[in-house]
């Protein structure tokens, strides 16, 4: 299996045009409360100052202008989201040189009736019912100062979940197809967390600002 996901995450990569990845080597935390989350070398239970540190040594290799992680909930409380959030941004205090840091978001907004409007194209299988009541999922309109019109792509977006099929049956963008993923994903948000560029907001490009 773990050959298996290593081809798949490198398919996955190719349909972005990803050049370079870079593998840390921690476990898959599993939800929490699973008993994965305290296995040896699990992500979710790596000290962050630890993980921080081999991170800051990559980004003063590459030297990225921007850098984008998850918000402190990690989209939907997925432990090994949260952890990537506070290792990120542990790391740039570590490294210490200016960037424009990006936390991915999904407007409440674009959530409401999410799931009505996948039962109307016949798809029954989407994200839990009660999602739509978390509080933290999700982020107000009103937080958002980032927006990409990204339609142009998005199916390279499709390719690089459909590179995962050992996971086809837990990614419910796949019931989708090609045709209404790219309509209903041909976007992205983001949240501004910081910024040395003084660009103002809302923004329709992570690289505004740069020099």
């Amino acid at each position: 299996m773990i050959a298996l996901r290593r081809k798949e995450l490198e398919a996955s990569c190719a349909a972005l045009g990803v050049s370079d990845l870079e593998l840390l080597g921690y476990h898959d935390s599993g939800m929490q409360g699973w008993p994965q989350n305290d296995l040896p070398n699990a992500f979710w239970h790596t000290p962050v100052d630890d993980a921080a540190a081999g991170l800051a040594e990559l980004m003063r290799t590459y030297e990225p202008q921007v850098v984008v992680t998850y918000n402190d909930y990690g989209f939907y409380g997925h432990p090994d989201h949260i952890q990537a959030h506070r290792v990120t941004v542990a790391a740039l205090e570590k490294w210490g040189a200016p960037v424009k840091l990006y936390y991915t978001a999904l407007a409440r907004s674009r959530l409401r009736g999410f799931r009505e409007m996948l039962r109307e194209e016949g798809i029954a299988d989407g994200p839990p019912e009660d999602i739509e009541e978390d509080p933290n999922f999700g982020t107000p309109d009103e937080l958002i100062t980032t927006v990409i019109d990204c339609s142009a792509v998005a199916s390279k977006k499709y390719a690089s979940l459909e590179a995962h099929g050992s996971q086809s049956e837990n990614i419910f963008f796949l019931q989708m197809g090609p045709e209404l993923f790219s309509r209903i994903m041909g976007s992205e948000s983001f949240v501004r967390a910081l910024d040395y560029t003084g660009a103002q907001v809302p923004e329709d490009d992570l690289f505004v600002g740069v020099r």
